[in-house]
């Protein structure tokens, strides 16, 4: 099992961080009108997947805003999914609240299928760990950034990096 922290109190992981290069496994989440979706729902796009505790947190809203003036700047080719375990309407009530508006918000919270299938479930919370994922348009894991202090914000530089390199 992986190990984070929060504010240095260590946090199991359940499941197992999928490998770079390797196929992403496929997830079922809800999004904002409680419809299932799964990896398929994205095809043909490069996808940036970020796992985050919850929106209404400091570190999430800000790393989720940060992902998505990244987002401005890249071309149609790139989508932008924010994974946590907060109910589906809370997500959309944050999304407007926050004037955000090039993310698509899927919630996690009904089958955890997401945080077991990536390895992001903290067992002692329920909740999701920080990480990201990019993938190509052929669903291969092209990079992972699981951020290892879960109050801390991931190294924005090195997504756009590896964003570039896809």
């Amino acid at each position: 099992m992986n190990r984070i922290t929060a504010k240095g109190k260590p946090l199991t992981l359940e499941g197992t961080l999928p490998q770079v290069d390797e196929k992403a496994p496929d997830f079922m989440v809800l999004d904002e009108n409680f419809s299932p979706k799964t990896l398929k729902d994205f095809k043909e796009k490069i996808k940036i997947l970020s796992s985050v505790p919850s929106l209404d947190t400091p570190v999430c809203s800000l790393e989720t805003k940060k992902l998505s003036d990244m987002m401005k700047r890249l071309g149609e080719d790139y989508i932008f999914i924010t994974i946590s375990m907060d109910l589906p309407f809370a997500q959309k009530r944050w999304c407007g609240a926050q004037g955000v508006s090039n993310v698509i918000t899927l919630s996690d919270f009904k089958d955890k299928s997401f945080g077991k299938n990536y390895g992001v479930l903290i067992k002692e919370t329920g909740l999701l760990a920080r990480c990201v994922f990019i993938l190509d348009k052929e669903d291969k894991i092209k990079y992972i950034q699981l951020v290892s202090e879960i109050t801390n914000e991931p190294d924005y530089n090195e997504i756009e990096k590896n964003l570039k390199q896809i």
